[in-house]
């Protein structure tokens, strides 16, 4: 046993540090909380109700939290637009007006028809634990497929509705994942994604899932075995119909890997339960999507937006009959841009327009483009004017035949907008019946910056301030995600507007291992190079002091896989931060694998299993970084107890650790929240933890809460 001298201001529950040490591929890899990994161990509860009550103690005592509260609120309570599917003359779509927990689901018939909620998850379950997560209407849009799950877990029970009377109709099917649904024409059938009976595979009940054909009112144990059958347990699938009934579209994803396979079925070709998938790309590190119109025939063209011989990007044409010929038989019809990601394409095909025009989305220095091409010779046609330098996503095609698509718009000062694209005239309208246009929120100037890196690699970073300029340094927050390909893009955040309203600077780093810029950017953060995205996020630490936005009191937060990245920030460089927030993280590199989504997310980060990868893993794991007697900065650490995909127990033993080690001012508290998980939750308990971490850092900064009515800072 060992221990450190603490401050006396700082007494921390009592944690039995284990004298363990094991011997990975001949590295000695010491692990004294682990006995905190398992959560129903009479010695974890007791001390994690401890933990609890030190938390509250010092949650009822942080400055103006009933403030940030407030404010984080307000910024909050504007009801996004969101995107809706049009299946004949039936609109759905999601509404979350202010004041409601979740989103409620909404349909309207016909063009004088009254919208009117078809689902709601509070009357469904008022204590607001059930979450909808994902539905999908019937092509005639007479049935609707809904996913619900309860206490954050994100394991969903499908139901089938009648879309008319609301009657239930179908269902639960158990063992999904929001899985996407492929319908077939009639509304009798549909492909859909399904984990096995975890008791063929103890312990990996999230884990082997298969394509299957289920009948709508047939038992799901009857349903078709479809694919995957022999493949990696940890794939991922998901499936697509055309609105037309003939083509199937099945993806495979080897966990979280980029790399796509990608197989096409003629359904008219074959019986419905057994149809002949063929392979359009297999075994390649490339990501590679499908779009097809209704009405292809196996000479006409489809399309694929894929990165296979372009990082960034591009769009080539292919027929069904050809598909055996291999890359050989694609045709480039949109080439790929050397100053832009290509993001999205949507095919669309309607009876006024001379040839299929594709909608494409790409993003240049992290800033959305929308572009409009013939998808026959490639040419473009139009540039989509936005209403501003954002940022756009789910795309939705119209019904078959429709020229129509939609699209979503956001920056950061502008809550999410519906946008209507006509493909007759090129135009862009907005769409939002029965909502007004919420227009922008004042007090925030966005600024994109450039700076180098350690290794001289340019990266960039979005600041958000009062002015726009470094006018005052002032306390700074900083964040970034650096992980998946995933890219920090524009977005309304109330969180980051709450800050910036305070006076303070919020910045946004767009960091290696990301898709920033491309697959080679993410590749450039991710396995063996992962130490690239701490170093890129360090980069950014010491420009916002020396370009003056920062005055020395900078605060970082991050969650899931940027938990990771401010965890590693934390252990590398404790001496540049005053206060640090780590939600949702992934903390104990070494044994990552071993819980939650873990095995999943080999393809990011690599496998202790294999000797030089354990070395990289074990050189930047937070955990084991954690360093007796170092000066750590105040540190909250965030959890869910309904988490499947990061489990609780990475910020339990790094709560441990750091109490142990650190001889800073601290504190260092836990966060333990129960009845939520990983993803969506009630939207009060999302204001809840927005505010209580702005008013932790705040209180660690200098920065004075915001008060009802006063003007910016």
């Amino acid at each position: 046993m060992t221990s450190v001298i603490r401050p006396a201001r700082h007494r921390y529950p009592d944690a039995v540090r284990q004298d363990l040490v094991e011997e990975i591929h001949g590295l000695p890899v010491p692990d004294p909380y682990r006995w905190l990994e398992d959560a129903e161990a009479t010695p974890t509860r007791r001390w994690g109700e401890e933990q609890d009550a030190l938390y509250e103690a010092r949650r009822t005592a942080l400055p103006g939290l009933e403030r940030w509260r407030a404010e984080v609120a307000a910024l909050a309570d504007i009801a996004p637009a969101m995107t809706p599917k049009v299946r004949g003359d039936r609109v759905f779509r999601l509404r979350q007006d202010g004041g409601r927990e979740h989103p409620v689901l909404m349909v309207k018939e016909g063009e004088e028809g009254t919208e009117r909620v078809l689902l709601d998850p509070s009357a469904l379950d008022p204590s607001g634990r059930t979450v909808l997560d994902a539905w999908q209407p019937s092509l005639e849009g007479d049935l609707l497929a809904f996913q619900v799950s309860l206490g954050g877990t994100e394991d969903s029970l499908l139901r089938v509705i009648d879309v008319a009377t609301g009657t239930v109709v179908d269902g639960p099917v158990d063992r999904m994942r929001k899985s996407s649904i492929g319908w077939l024409p009639g509304g009798g059938a549909f492909y859909y994604v399904r984990q096995l009976d975890p008791r063929l595979n103890p312990g990996e009940g999230r884990y082997h899932r298969r394509v299957y054909l289920h009948r709508v009112g047939s038992a799901p144990d009857t349903d078709a075995l479809v694919f995957g059958e022999g493949r990696d347990r940890t794939q991922f699938y998901s499936v697509s119909v055309t609105a037309d009934g003939r083509w199937l579209g099945v993806t495979a994803t080897l966990g979280t890997g980029r790399g796509t396979d990608l197989y096409l079925a003629d359904l008219s070709a074959a019986p419905l339960d057994r149809p002949l998938l063929r392979p359009v790309q297999e075994g390649r590190e490339a990501v590679t999507r499908l779009c097809a119109v209704p009405g292809t025939g196996p000479d006409d063209p489809v399309w694929l937006r894929t990165d296979r011989g372009a990082p960034r990007g591009h769009v080539v044409a292919c027929r069904p009959a050809d598909l055996h010929l291999g890359p050989g038989a694609w045709r480039e019809v949109i080439a790929e841009r050397p100053d832009a990601i290509l993001t999205h394409l949507v095919a669309l095909s309607g009876p006024e327009l001379p040839h299929p025009l594709g909608l494409a989305a790409w993003t240049r220095r992290t800033v959305a483009e929308v572009t409009v091409h013939d998808l026959v010779d490639g040419r473009q046609l139009a540039t989509v004017p936005l209403p501003g330098t954002g940022a756009v996503g789910d795309f939705s095609a119209g019904p078959h035949g429709s020229h129509d698509a939609w699209f979503t718009y956001t920056d950061f000062v502008t809550p999410p907008r519906v946008l209507h694209f006509d493909a007759r005239t090129c135009r862009v309208t907005p769409w939002e019946p029965g909502a007004q246009d919420a227009g922008t929120v004042g007090g925030a100037v966005t600024r994109q910056v450039d700076f180098p890196s350690g290794d001289g690699t340019t990266v960039r970073m979005f600041v958000i301030s009062p002015t726009g300029r470094p006018d005052v340094p002032r306390p700074t927050l900083l964040t970034g995600y650096g992980g998946f390909g995933g890219t920090m893009s524009p977005r309304y955040r109330a969180q980051v507007l709450a800050w910036v309203r305070a006076g303070g600077v919020f910045a946004w780093a767009g960091l290696r291992g990301g898709g920033e810029e491309g697959e080679q950017w993410h590749r450039a953060g991710s396995g063996e190079h992962k130490q690239n995205t701490f170093d890129d996020f360090d980069a950014a630490t010491d420009h916002l002091v020396s370009a003056g936005w920062a005055d020395g009191r900078i605060a970082i937060m991050g969650g899931s896989n940027g938990g990771l990245l401010v965890g590693a920030a934390l252990t590398q460089h404790p001496e540049k931060y005053a206060a640090v927030v780590c939600m949702s993280p992934l903390l104990d590199m070494v044994r990552y694998e071993l819980s939650g989504l873990g095995p999943s997310w080999v393809p990011e980060y690599g496998s202790a299993r294999d000797p030089a990868r354990l070395r990289t893993l074990l050189g930047y794991s937070p955990y084991h970084r954690v360093t007796p007697g170092t000066a750590y900065p105040a540190v909250l650490l965030t959890a869910s107890d309904g988490d499947t995909r990061t489990d609780p127990l990475h910020a339990r033993k790094m709560c441990a650790a750091l109490q142990h080690a650190s001889s800073g001012p601290g504190p260092v508290l836990l966060r333990l929240e129960r009845g939520v998980g990983h993803g969506d939750r009630a939207a009060s308990s999302v204001v809840a933890l927005q505010a209580e971490c702005l008013a932790f850092l705040a209180a660690h900064v200098g920065l004075t809460a915001p008060v009802p009515g006063d003007e910016v800072r």
